[in-house]
């Protein structure tokens, strides 16, 4: 069985609707046995490790700064101290990447 790496990405903070659709969607990975990977910290990044942990997944963390700062569903802690820059290596490092959440639809003109 080919074992995929999916990446989540999203808001540090969300409300409860957006959470529960984080949560749902790491639930959904685990269930496929599949690998999560994300920022590491709150909000979408935690709903979604803590959706995919709570369900028997494997949780990567690829965080900005340190590995104490961490959400405590993250199974191993990728500490980069590259900030946002960090974002590529979770992009590079994934099969597919999910996006939840964020400022709305672009419009191009």
């Amino acid at each position: 069985m080919l074992t995929r790496q999916i990446g989540v990405i999203g808001a540090s903070y969300c409300d409860d609707e957006l959470y529960s659709i984080a949560y749902n969607v790491g639930k959904l990975i685990a269930k496929k046995g599949w690998i999560l990977i994300n920022g590491g910290l709150g909000g979408v990044m935690e709903a979604s490790a803590r959706g995919a942990k709570e369900n028997g997944g494997l949780v990567v963390g690829v965080l900005p700064g340190g590995k104490q700062n961490a959400n405590p569903y993250i199974n191993i802690k990728i500490a980069t101290n590259m900030y946002h820059a960090r974002n590529m290596i979770i992009v590079y490092s994934s099969d597919a990447l999910i996006a939840i959440g964020g400022g709305g639809p672009v419009h191009l003109t």
